[in-house]
């Protein structure tokens, strides 16, 4: 080849070389200037109407990610609003009406998504069962390449049966997980949301009194509370992650239902009144609880994920301390 005709691929690979650059450098252009919105929660309550609340994934990531992941799983479908205050805020989402329970790392993931997925698979291993699972039949699980292991022999031995090595594992996701606190006294500073009317936020526990401060700060899972009024109290001790953009007035709906009592209104001789099982009501109970028909969640096309989850508090162990 002579030499016009090196200088002509050379001039060639230069334009397509810058070519490419430009290209490239377009491609994240426009991914950084892409107007993606933030997602928006669709909450229907029957016989009151719908909120839409806008979350904030940029200031409480995790606590989206895991809110949105129990919405559109349908954890949150047929549970209530149990506690209802219109100077202060209405509050639900509690699992199975237990107000004291957790979820289940069952209700934001798949056993199969689980089972493939190594570095999961073995953070949930670590995290909730100290590193050792043991099946039915006292065979011990203490790392992922045990598991693909027991699951080379299983199929083996189950190739002539309609048998999946999954029913083994099926209670591997039956443990309760909670959620790290994204606040600033829990050391998050970039979640700076004030608690205003409208605000969506994490309800956890407070083990304070008794010298636990960390262990109730990561204690959310499930439950949540919506503003009805402002409250400058509750900032920077729980993780807001939202705000209404549609239907306040249903909040201020549900926030006015009637109560059983509320504590300002009884002195001490008071007889509070108690449930079908014998239990003292709570203060601020629904005669009625609004019932949340169904919570789902817009992304926009954006995967969230799986939120980070954390082994719950165990506060059994710490009143039996206490009181045995």
């Amino acid at each position: 080849m002579n030499k016009i005709g090196v200088r002509i691929l050379l001039i060639l690979g230069i334009i397509l070389m810058l070519a490419g650059i430009v290209f490239a450098s377009y491609g994240i252009y426009k991914k950084m200037t892409l107007d993606i919105p933030n997602p928006v929660a669709t909450i229907e309550i029957e016989d009151y109407g719908t909120i839409k609340v806008e979350l904030y994934p940029d200031k409480a990531p995790n606590t989206v990610a895991n809110f949105i992941r129990l919405a559109n799983r349908g954890f949150y479908d047929g549970t209530t609003f149990h506690r209802t205050m219109p100077n202060f805020v209405i509050q639900g989402g509690a699992k199975d009406g237990d107000t004291s329970a957790s979820p289940l790392l069952e209700d934001i993931y798949d056993l199969d998504e689980v089972l493939n997925n190594k570095k999961l698979f073995e953070s949930i291993l670590d995290e909730y069962y100290d590193g050792e699972y043991t099946l039915d039949n006292d065979t011990v699980i203490n790392s992922y390449s045990d598991f693909k292991s027991y699951k080379r022999k299983y199929e083996k031995e189950n190739s002539d049966k309609d048998k999946n090595v999954n029913s083994e594992f099926e209670d591997f996701l039956d443990t309760e997980y909670n959620i790290k606190g994204e606040f600033i006294a829990n050391g998050d500073d970039a979640n700076n949301i004030k608690h205003e009317k409208g605000v969506i936020s994490m309800a956890r526990s407070d083990y304070s009194g008794y010298g636990y401060i960390e262990e109730g700060y990561n204690s959310a899972g499930c439950q949540f509370f919506i503003m009805s009024t402002d409250n400058m109290q509750l900032d920077g001790i729980y993780a807001p992650f939202g705000k209404v953009i549609e239907g306040m007035d249903v909040v201020d709906k549900v926030a006015n239902v009637e109560v059983y009592y509320r504590d300002e209104e009884v002195d001490e001789d008071y007889k509070k009144p108690k449930d079908e099982d014998g239990n003292e009501i709570l203060s601020d109970t629904p005669k009625e609880q609004p019932v949340i028909k169904s919570v789902t969640v817009e992304t926009y096309g954006v995967d969230y994920g799986a939120p980070k989850t954390i082994k719950p508090f165990d506060v059994t162990s710490l009143f039996s301390n206490l009181y045995y």
